[in-house]
C-alpha cells in the first residue's frame, strides 16, 4: 500500500472545525481523553 493510497482512505478533519473555532478540543480514545491544541504558530499538539 502506498502513502497516497493510505491518505486517500483516511478520513480528513479540519482542526479548526474540531476545536469549534477555538484553540483546543478534547479527543477521547478508549475512555482516555487527549487534548488537541493549535499553537500560535499554527501547529498541532496532542497531549494526554
Amino acid at each position: 500500500m502506498t502513502q497516497d493510497t493510505q491518505s486517500s482512505q483516511a478520513p480528513a478533519h479540519d482542526a479548526r472545525d474540531l476545536t469549534g473555532g477555538g484553540v483546543c478540543a478534547q479527543i477521547v480514545l478508549d475512555g482516555t481523553a487527549y487534548t488537541l491544541r493549535i499553537t500560535r504558530a499554527g501547529k498541532l499538539i496532542l497531549t494526554k
